[in-house]
């Protein structure tokens, strides 16, 4: 392939994706190129996929966020990055003139672009963006872990924001990847975690990773959690399902002056019980993204080992591949965490 073309992976609708050639262009002022090593699969590219953003995304989309790679070439007034610097990616691009960052909440700026979904993103092998959302990696970090820190990033804004401190019991309820990421996170941070899960190859991972784990489809999730807790309930509960059943759990599980973190994106709005929050003087915490210190915390906590990532990354295919490692996640029941290999040296 020609020096000014690239591979790419373009959405192209019903549950399609076409890897084809595509210009390489020069980042702008203030952006930077980066070679894209792994991107891994989430479960908002798992919507994509199903046709349910095509409205946000269309058909000429390069998605992808949770990434690795080095910088391959810088443009106009960046001078703090060098070529070959290995990175990752936040992918947030905020207006700076808003309610939200005035206030300091760039994260949950009014008018927020997410990088590869409203703009092109990192399934493709040179990616531009803007430089602010770059953070430095050590050279000691392997590109395939390095590819967990978007979500392990999400894990930590969620378990910074519960204020969980060590010792507190807590409840993850939902044991797919965010779920399992956030499970060690709070472990890492001292607490003592129970994930609660249906999938039967996502309990033996948990199992794996030395979580206690309850199947609520088999065990009344309530009574086991205060069974273990001395009638206490959970101090902390994460709700990762989406899910009716996790809602109702969340709050039956909770002690009193629990926090309860809604991490998960509900498909419709959940019926809440609202008198056990008066009951317990229950909080809930409602957590969207990701700040700069998540990032940093999240980069550590790869580096420390804090996350099991050979365990979490299940199984990695070339960008050629793309379409089937998207098919193989709607039909595999023991997958946790895809990566796609996007070049070929990486």
């Amino acid at each position: 392939m020609p020096n000014d073309m690239m591979n790419a992976a373009f959405y192209r609708g019903d549950k399609q994706f076409s890897v084809e050639p595509k210009p390489v262009v020069q980042p702008e002022a203030g952006e930077v190129s980066v070679r894209i090593a792994y991107c891994g699969i989430c479960g908002t590219d798992m919507h994509v996929f199903h046709g349910n953003m095509d409205a946000r995304v269309g058909f000429e989309r390069v998605i992808g966020h949770e990434m690795s790679g080095t910088i391959a070439a810088v443009g106009d007034g960046v001078t703090d990055l060098e070529i070959g610097q290995p990175v990752v990616v936040r992918p947030l691009d905020h207006c700076g003139d808003c309610p939200a960052c005035n206030a300091g909440h760039e994260h949950v700026c009014h008018n927020l672009k997410f990088l590869g979904l409203d703009t092109d993103g990192a399934m493709q092998e040179l990616w531009n963006v803007p430089a602010h959302t770059i953070h430095k990696l050590p050279d000691t970090i392997r590109m395939d872990h390095a590819a967990l820190i978007e979500p392990v990033a999400v894990a930590c804004h969620d378990v910074r924001l519960s204020r969980l401190k060590a010792g507190e019991d807590v409840l993850v309820i939902g044991g797919g990847p965010i779920g399992v990421l956030v499970a060690m996170v709070a472990r890492d941070a001292g607490g003592n975690v129970t994930i609660s899960e249906v999938n039967s190859h996502r309990l033996a991972i948990a199992e794996k990773l030395g979580f206690t784990t309850i199947n609520p489809a088999e065990t009344d999730l309530a009574e086991a959690i205060n069974a273990a807790t001395g009638n206490k309930g959970a101090d902390v509960i994460f709700e990762v399902s989406g899910t009716q059943p996790g809602v109702d759990a969340m709050t039956a599980c909770a002690a009193t002056k629990g926090r309860i973190v809604m991490v998960a994106i509900h498909a419709q709005k959940p019926e809440v019980d609202m008198f056990r929050f008066f009951w317990r003087e229950l909080e809930l915490i409602g957590v969207r993204v990701y700040e700069k210190e998540d990032y940093e915390k999240a980069i550590s906590i790869i580096v420390s080992g804090g996350v099991d990532a050979d365990t979490v990354i299940t199984d990695v295919s070339p960008l050629s591949d793309i379409q089937n490692a998207f098919e193989s996640l709607d039909s595999s029941p023991t997958a946790l965490k895809s990566l796609i290999k996007v070049t070929k040296d990486s």
